[in-house]
């Protein structure tokens, strides 16, 4: 089997520099991002969104305009996905416009395997968060139930629900690193696949692997983060190795490597226990425990 290499980057947050996101070096590391694609010759390059920091209409209309000027010194074809602040002003047909592609769900058949770009909506509702509408589960799941071969799976947003403890934005604010009303059924969606899965996602600015049920949930850390790099920027990118073996390899100053064989990303785990005092043997043996 021939090794597909994706090439990507997410949160780049071009802009104004902004409590951590060091936004007024995002051009630059972008620029370097590229060369690092020029040198690998990847067969995709995946953006996960947050290209830039929201500001007003105009003024992020600019900054995408921008960023999309970087992107195009790219040869290898390049696939976007909207974050929540790509969305705060403007529209998704807006981001079309300026990156000349459609940006709704896709599929892309790279032989082995197929990639799967998940557009769910990115926009932060407020009040509400993240919110799933209908018609974006009902796609992932025809996507799922019709699979016949892995499926790499990107988002904007996380998939896996993994823990926060520990980072600067969401520790204290994990309803919005997760569509938390809906979380539940996604992975329930998710746990339908009778083919290796692979998740990848960006927004919530650090590098993680998560497993669930046996399919891989990474990460990816921002391309001008710095909690975790102070003071300089992480100048993070990634590269996505898809054979035999899923490899992920985060470069920057906040590197990260992972490799696991894609056979076992199709493994049903067991269901979960039930709580240990609800399980038959603990009943018989401690009845003050009924009932906790």
């Amino acid at each position: 089997m021939s090794t597909i290499r994706l090439c990507l980057v997410t949160d780049i947050h071009h802009g104004d520099n902004h409590v951590t996101k060091k936004g007024q070096s995002a051009l630059p590391l972008l620029e370097q991002f590229t060369h690092f694609v020029k040198t690998n010759k990847p067969d995709a390059v995946i953006d996960l969104g947050d290209r830039i920091s929201d500001v007003d209409h105009d003024t992020d209309y600019r900054l995408e305009q921008e960023v999309a000027q970087v992107f195009s010194l790219i040869d290898e074809p390049v696939f976007h996905i909207c974050g929540n602040h790509d969305r705060d002003h403007l529209t998704v047909a807006e981001n079309e416009t300026i990156f000349s592609q459609p940006l709704g769900h896709r599929v892309i058949d790279m032989g082995a395997w197929n990639l799967v770009l998940w557009c769910a909506d990115s926009r932060i509702h407020r009040p509400g968060g993240f919110i799933l509408p209908e018609a974006d589960l009902i796609w992932l799941a025809g996507i799922i139930n019709t699979a016949t071969k892995p499926l790499a799976i990107f988002s904007h947003v996380p998939l896996s629900e993994h823990s926060v403890v520990g980072n600067y934005y969401f520790e204290r604010n994990p309803a919005v690193a997760t569509y938390p009303g809906s979380i539940a059924r996604i992975k329930a969606v998710l746990a339908t696949a009778n083919v290796p899965v692979a998740c990848v996602a960006g927004h919530v600015h650090w590098n993680t692997l998560t497993m669930v049920g046996g399919q891989a949930h990474f990460t990816l850390q921002s391309l001008t983060e710095s909690f975790t790099t102070y003071p300089e920027p992480a100048g993070s990118y990634g590269m996505l190795e898809l054979n035999d073996r899923v490899t992920w390899t985060v470069h920057g100053k906040d590197s990260f490597h992972a490799s696991l064989k894609t056979a076992d990303l199709r493994r049903n785990w067991l269901t979960p226990m039930p709580p240990f005092h609800k399980m038959p043997e603990n009943r018989h043996r401690h009845p003050e425990l009924v009932g906790e």
